[in-house]
């Protein structure tokens, strides 16, 4: 506790009135988008995160990463990339509230789906990877659709409550589990793969831990831990692409990735996450204002 103009402030007590805020503005948000059609919800979630999100210091972040990744860009140019980009992510935050009707409808296909299907179907596990890009959470559709049973691996939000009510979210669409990203999340993770079962992983945030490898031109500290697990149980390992479409639609890519095995493990543990990070940034490229460019992807 401290002291300030005659008041003695708890600061336990300011950030659970805080977080108990934020929660009621998540689910007030929440009840608006689900009482509109889909389309229109994330329609107005697009909307207000182009509105708001430019006066945040991750806008600044956002600007400054698209320099880096494209240097010949004008600042316009810059400004309406960024701009495209909080479009994208308030319509997959309004498209969050709508998970399980968004994955289970016709409104994800998958490109050369039967091509697909026939390459997952002769696995014994695997590992899926994807990006910030789209809306990620759709990914999860292409392992769902052949009757996989995927587990995923999330960073927990700060907020308790919302946590809670994002999780009850999420949790239907990893029948085999949502585990919180730590030590015991890999070592579950890699039981998982090991004994045939199917791993989604978010592929794109730094990993500080991680390993240093080129994205948009720059090293970044990469999660090693896909190309460990699939070199590990000699796994194979795919990246799903999510391009957004017309009116909350969406068009999954399966991209295998290339997993080096020439016996020494440390050196191919950082090719094949490089070979990853060039599989994210080729994407990317083709939809650069569909990507979350304002986490802090360089270090």
């Amino acid at each position: 506790m401290r002291r300030q103009g005659g008041f003695v402030l708890c600061r336990p007590v300011s950030i659970i009135l805080r977080y108990l805020l934020e929660y009621a503005l998540f689910r007030l948000f929440g009840a608006l988008v689900q009482s509109l059609p889909l389309a229109k919800a994330s329609a107005l979630g697009g909307l207000l995160w182009r509105w708001l999100a430019p006066f945040s210091k991750r806008h600044r972040r956002a600007l400054a990463h698209i320099q880096i990744a494209y240097p010949d860009l004008s600042q316009p140019e810059r400004e309406r990339m960024a701009r495209q980009m909080w479009d994208t992510m308030g319509r997959v935050f309004a498209e969050s509230f709508r998970l399980q009707e968004l994955v289970t409808s016709d409104r994800v296909t998958i490109e050369d789906e039967e091509k697909v299907k026939k390459i997952l179907s002769a696995t014994n596990g695997y590992i899926a990877c994807t990006a910030h890009q789209g809306n990620w959470e759709v990914a999860v559709a292409v392992l769902l659709r052949f009757g996989h049973s995927p587990m995923g691996i999330y960073r927990r939000i700060k907020n308790p409550y919302v946590e809670k009510m994002v999780r009850q979210l999420r949790e239907p669409l990893y029948p085999a589990g949502l585990v919180e990203k730590g030590r015991t999340a890999a070592l579950t993770a890699t039981k998982h793969v090991r004994n045939g079962g199917v791993l989604s992983v978010m592929a794109d945030l730094r990993e500080n831990r991680g390993v240093r490898v080129p994205f948009f031109g720059r090293e970044a500290a990469s999660t090693p831990f896909p190309a460990m697990v699939a070199l590990s149980f000699d796994k194979p390992l795919f990246v799903a692409h999510v391009l957004r479409e017309k009116d909350a639609h969406f068009r999954i890519q399966l991209e295998e990735v290339p997993v080096v095995r020439t016996g020494d493990r440390e050196a191919d543990v950082i090719a094949t996450t490089a070979n990853l990070q060039a599989a994210l940034e080729r994407n990317i490229r083709e939809r650069p204002g569909e990507w979350m460019w304002g986490h802090r992807r360089w270090g």
